[in-house]
């Protein structure tokens, strides 16, 4: 009589739990534990404060950081660094949040350029003097 909604998928790494190689997840993946290889989520990441993530390529559409993220990160949505945030790598993003107190080192890429306002002319300088 009643269609429920599919509750959404979560997969959880806890506090002790290493994983290595390749990981494939549909749905939420929230890691507390530590991951060494490529990630790639369909659907949100979360990277407690106690969780980290080394390896070459990071996917999922949202990405919120509270631990440390080693890799190159590629977010189809927005890319959240926590004021407990350590994130090292290049990063392809739709949208960009970061606390005060995160850490971050390499390159930023932000998709939606379109949003941008247009460029104007910079309006000429008088009052100056050329030598």
């Amino acid at each position: 009589m009643f269609k429920r909604k599919p509750a959404p998928l979560l997969t959880y790494l806890s506090q002790k739990t290493e994983f290595e190689g390749v990981l494939h997840a549909e749905g939420m993946l929230r890691v507390d534990g530590v991951i060494h290889g490529t990630v790639d989520i369909k659907g949100d990441l979360e990277i407690s404060s106690t969780g980290l993530i080394e390896g070459p390529e990071v996917r999922a559409q949202n990405i919120v950081v509270q631990g440390v993220l080693k890799a190159r990160v590629f977010a189809e949505g927005k890319l959240t660094l926590s004021r407990t945030a350590r994130l090292e790598g290049d990063v392809v993003a739709g949208a960009l949040e970061i606390e005060p107190g995160a850490y971050y080192t390499g390159y930023i890429e932000t998709r939606d350029a379109k949003s941008l306002p247009p460029v104007r002319e910079v309006p000429e300088l008088y009052g100056t003097t050329e030598l």
